[in-house]
């Protein structure tokens, strides 16, 4: 079977000259169809500076990392974009759009993906948000709601095009242990029936047993 996601000696820097960093250290993980990996660690260890990677949101650097079958080292500004159309990010912060309701940040994801009818966007966005126990907030918007109600808004934006992988930055941090449980079963469905990657960074230990691998990473380095 074909890896979704291969990375192979990665190294990763900030800065520039003498204040250069190194924040990554060798990485090299494969990850296959419907696999969940847990990524545990404390906070800077580098956890979102590899997820951001995976996700073409920052360039590789040192090493190999592919995708999709998309080699991210060099890759074009086209090959990226591409790219990022095949995956559902949910960021630790929500990165709603303000003027947009519920129902509208939700359908964005949709719009780079599909030539769907207004009606098919709304239908698409609704069965989403009710999933995630949002029907009666879908007409708000982001000004009006909780920040957890905010974050289940982002992490139905991330899954509503089901994607074939899922980036997830500690998605249930500001969520209640049924609401959490609800989103990770919802990212286990995913897995199973569309055979979608999902690798999530995570301090929560109610989710852990969703996992297929966990792993840890210190000091920029993977265990």
């Amino acid at each position: 079977m074909q890896p979704v996601i291969k990375i192979q000696n990665l190294n990763h820097y900030f800065g520039k000259h003498l204040l250069r960093k190194q924040v990554l250290f060798d990485i090299n993980l494969t990850m296959q169809p419907g696999e969940i990996v847990i990524l545990t660690g404390p906070s800077g260890s580098g956890k979102t500076t590899l997820l951001t990677l995976v996700a073409g949101l920052r360039s590789i650097q040192e090493g190999s990392a592919k995708v999709l079958d998309c080699e991210l080292y060099r890759a074009s500004d086209k090959q990226l974009l591409r790219l990022r159309r095949q995956i559902g990010y949910i960021f630790q912060r929500h990165n709603l759009v303000p003027f947009l309701t519920a129902s509208q940040n939700v359908q964005m994801s949709l719009n780079l993906h599909h030539n769907l009818s207004k009606r098919e966007l709304d239908k698409r966005a609704e069965l989403i948000l009710d999933v995630v126990h949002l029907m009666h907030r879908i007409n708000y918007y982001p000004e009006q709601l909780s920040e957890g109600q905010k974050q289940r808004v982002a992490i139905a934006r991330a899954l509503v095009s089901q994607p074939r992988v899922v980036l997830a930055d500690e998605p249930t941090a500001s969520l209640d242990k049924n609401s959490g449980r609800d989103v990770v079963e919802l990212m286990q469905q995913l897995a199973k029936n569309q055979g979608c990657a999902i690798l999530l960074v995570t301090h929560d230990n109610r989710i852990l047993d969703i996992a297929d691998r966990i792993i840890h990473m210190e000091d920029g380095c993977l265990y």
